[in-house]
């Protein structure tokens, strides 16, 4: 058994009654479905953070706090629906203290009023471990216009939002690390790599094109490549993505430019918090004019064409690993 989709597949989605249907698509995307009763949709998302895994103890709190609650509304707006309500879970060290959830419940109050969501409920406990913290979020959407990751279909153009590998470069600049692979970059460049890591920002402007448009979607957390191949999977599809044409910031791109083996981690690093999309080929163009902050990147193919990531020679990159995983190989 190897990472956290043959853990979900084997352990709980036997769980699920309803394996490809709603409310919960067989676990098979991030985000489940109920119908509400005021003749919309509801959607249900989940992300747990952990301490020094996704983010550093010593973050400011109330950085951590908008990552929270950014994190899920990425989920949300990447099945075409607006963040409305969460619940928020936390287990709290006993060192913790009052200034510091001070700090953070401020960081919540300001994210609630950018993402127009607000708290409803949860639980607190104490922990002898690290901080945890589980936002559970509900969003709104119109009735039957949920986009789901398996909707992909050959012909499809492939688009991102934003730009890619802001966040894990991010991570590299705010551990130390990449520092040590010889790359110094201006300080503005810097501070816009620690920031998109520390308070991703997912568009909310998206939603109602993601609805309109996109046959599929997902949100990009664990890497572009990965969760590319996670969304061709689910549609039964092979896709191409081609690495020139991913969009870079300033920031990524003078990295690449000092050390070309980031590549890599620019195209399987998670903590991006874009939105991955596919649309259908007669509707690219009125999307791509429509869509603000969006770039065009690949082509969904034939399931027997694979999932590649393409040089500028048009040959396969060869990749150190696809995607983040938080379980890499389990032992079975």
């Amino acid at each position: 058994m190897t990472g956290e989709h043959d853990l979900i597949k084997r352990f709980f989605a036997p769980l699920c009654s309803c394996p490809d249907d709603f409310p919960a698509f067989g676990l098979l995307d991030d985000t489940a479905l109920i119908p509400s009763c005021r003749g919309g949709d509801v959607l249900l998302t989940s992300d747990m953070l952990v301490a020094d895994v996704h983010f550093f103890a010593d973050d400011p709190p109330f950085d951590i706090a908008h990552k929270a609650l950014a994190v899920n509304v990425s989920d949300i707006v990447a099945k075409g629906g607006l963040p409305d309500l969460y619940l928020l879970s936390l287990a709290l060290p006993a060192n913790l203290s009052s200034d510091w959830l001070e700090a953070f419940s401020s960081g919540l109050l300001q994210a609630q009023k950018r993402y127009d969501c607000e708290l409803v409920g949860g639980d607190t406990v104490s922990t002898k471990g690290p901080l945890v913290i589980s936002v559970t979020m509900l969003g709104d959407i119109e009735a039957g216009k949920m986009v789901r990751r398996n909707g992909a279909f050959p012909g499809d153009q492939v688009f991102v939002s934003g730009t890619i590998g802001d966040g894990t470069l991010g991570l590299l600049a705010r551990s130390g690390e990449l520092e040590k692979t010889g790359v110094k970059l201006p300080r503005q460049q810097h501070e816009h790599l620690l920031n998109r890591y520390l308070r991703p920002e997912p568009d909310l402007a998206l939603s109602s094109l993601i609805y309109r448009y996109a046959s599929a979607s997902m949100d990009i957390s664990d890497g572009l490549f990965g969760d590319f191949t996670k969304l061709c999977a689910a549609s039964h599809v092979g896709g191409i993505i081609e690495a020139a044409r991913v969009p870079l910031s300033d920031a990524a791109a003078s990295v690449l430019a000092h050390q070309p083996d980031l590549l890599d981690n620019i195209l399987t690093g998670g903590d991006d918090y874009e939105v991955l999309m596919t649309i259908r080929a007669d509707r690219a163009d009125k999307f791509e004019v429509e869509a603000e902050n969006v770039t065009r990147i690949g082509l969904v193919v034939e399931r027997v064409e694979g999932v590649k990531m393409l040089d500028s020679d048009g040959q396969p990159l060869e990749l150190a690993q696809s995607a983040y995983d938080h379980f890499g190989d389990i032992e079975s």
